[in-house]
């Protein structure tokens, strides 16, 4: 197992500034994610932690050392591509072996090590197989495994779910989740989607522009976001900020937050008229249009085409118009209070 280390890392292809100046630390044997959308710079730190890359400035640490100099194949890291990158004339233990043979690894600890994954990653049965006769799922896992049998400091993960169908997605997943907590190595993960993120990752690190917006565990960037861009990143559907409602101020709720029935002791009250209607399950998921804009509700409440939006007080959230998270004061709670709540008549 392994730290990663990032110290002014800077990255710039000709005139574009891709990462300004990234500082980061990856602790031994965490499922770090890096998530953000695309062209924020999460693919190309991936790529230069792997070697594959190499930063315009900064220091590259894994356990201590400098690596920026050094080249992939010594840096005790294996990467595991979107488009799984296997040899599709070779047989599946052919690919695994490949590296193995090329390290020069004696025959009968290849096949040892070949068994020993295979064995955790389910592909036993499918040795003598080609890419070809794989499902999707099954090429992930050869992927891993190949990557495994190197027995790395640190594994990479360029988006390597996102060629799958979402009930194999979901599945593959679990599996690398439990394959983490099994190896006990770091891990270190890219993607566009935030779910995936939230799911997986012990810590989550969102980009925007080469810039962390924020750093933190799942369940703190969910409910105490430090932006209104990691706010409205994460949670689906995102966050509702409404610019508009007060002079100096971002207010902002979460749409499962809304509450429909009266409420004594709600902080906001927004009339509003329901524009579309999706029903989820046991929940609905309702556009209303308001005096502040369109606003998502997440609820288990039939709403009438006229309503009002309830939320209370612990469950509003507060920016400044730059975006930077900013306290509840009683005197915006006053200003919120002042704000019309007549009740909307159907």
């Amino acid at each position: 197992m392994s730290s990663i280390t990032l110290r002014g890392i800077r990255k710039v292809y000709g005139k574009d500034v891709i990462i300004p100046d990234l500082n980061l630390v990856i602790e031994d044997g965490s499922f770090t994610v890096l998530v953000g959308p695309s062209g924020c710079g999460k693919s190309t730190t991936l790529r230069m932690i792997a070697g594959l890359e190499k930063p315009t400035a900064g220091e590259i640490l894994i356990d201590d050392e400098n690596v920026v100099d050094t080249d992939p194949g010594k840096r005790g890291i294996a990467m595991v591509f979107q488009n799984y990158a296997l040899y599709p004339t070779m047989t599946v233990r052919d690919n695994i072996e490949f590296g193995l043979k090329n390290k020069r690894v004696p025959k009968a600890e290849r096949d040892r090590l070949i068994a020993e994954v295979c064995e955790i990653v389910g592909l036993t049965p499918y040795l003598s197989r080609k890419p070809s006769a794989l499902s999707g799922g099954q090429r992930q896992r050869v992927a891993l495994a190949r990557a495994m049998v190197k027995n790395p400091k640190v594994f990479l993960m360029d988006e390597p779910l996102s060629n799958l169908d979402a009930k194999l997605r979901a599945q593959m997943r679990v599996e690398l989740i439990e394959l983490h907590k099994r190896l006990g190595t770091t891990f270190i993960y890219v993607t566009h989607d935030q779910v995936e993120a939230m799911s997986m990752g012990d810590n989550i690190v969102l980009m925007d522009k080469g810039v962390i917006m924020q750093r933190s565990s799942p369940k703190e960037m969910y409910h105490d976001p430090q932006n209104a861009y990691t706010a409205q990143f994460i949670g689906t559907p995102p966050m509702n900020i409404l610019t508009q409602m007060v002079p100096g101020a971002w207010v902002g709720f979460r749409p499962e937050k809304v509450t429909l029935a009266p409420a004594e002791d709600a902080a906001l009250t927004i009339p509003g008229r329901v524009i579309t209607r999706e029903q989820l399950g046991a929940e609905y998921q309702y556009s209303v249009d308001t005096a502040y804009g369109k606003l998502m509700v997440k609820t288990e409440e039939e709403a009438q085409e006229r309503c009002l939006l309830r939320v209370r007080r612990r469950h509003l959230y507060v920016f400044d118009t730059d975006g930077s998270r900013a306290p509840l004061t009683p005197e915006l709670l006053d200003r919120l209070a002042a704000l019309p709540r007549e009740e909307v008549q159907p």
